[in-house]
């Protein structure tokens, strides 16, 4: 879902600016989604870990997740994708392990390769072409 508004809080103040939100707030949003599929209670730091990103910066993008609903975070709490954040983390998954089953599969592209491929490629891809790769997948299985 690239470029993806939200609202987000101005510091200093209460005024609210519209954000243009693209890859790194999809990233941010399935690393939440891969740590809680984990079992692990989600927190700031093993987000800054995963991602390689420092404490501050995480803070920083889940106020925005917070803001546009996607997910739920108590200062020094655990941080939980909302039925929101939850709905557009799932759909990222199905757009990344698409692109890798392709990669794979069709082209033979060593799977390690093809996950960091279908990582960066996510973000961008648009639905339609995603659509046409999942209908040749099915045609050609």
């Amino acid at each position: 879902m690239h470029g993806v508004h939200i609202r987000a809080r101005v510091p200093g103040g209460e005024k609210r600016r519209r954000l243009r939100m693209g890859g790194a707030f999809e990233r941010y949003l399935e690393t939440i989604y891969e740590i809680q599929l984990g079992g692990d209670a989600v927190r700031v730091k093993d987000i800054a870990t995963s991602l390689g990103v420092s404490n501050p910066s995480v803070s920083e993008m889940v106020d925005r997740l917070v803001d546009g609903e996607y997910v739920t975070h108590d200062k020094y709490q655990h941080i939980k994708l909302t039925t929101k954040g939850l709905r557009l983390a799932k759909g990222l998954d199905r757009k990344h392990e698409t692109i890798k089953q392709f990669f794979v599969n069709v082209l033979g592209v060593d799977e390690e390769l093809a996950d960091r491929d279908a990582c960066e490629i996510e973000h961008v891809i648009s639905d339609r072409t995603l659509d046409k790769l999942v209908e040749y997948l099915e045609e050609n299985r």
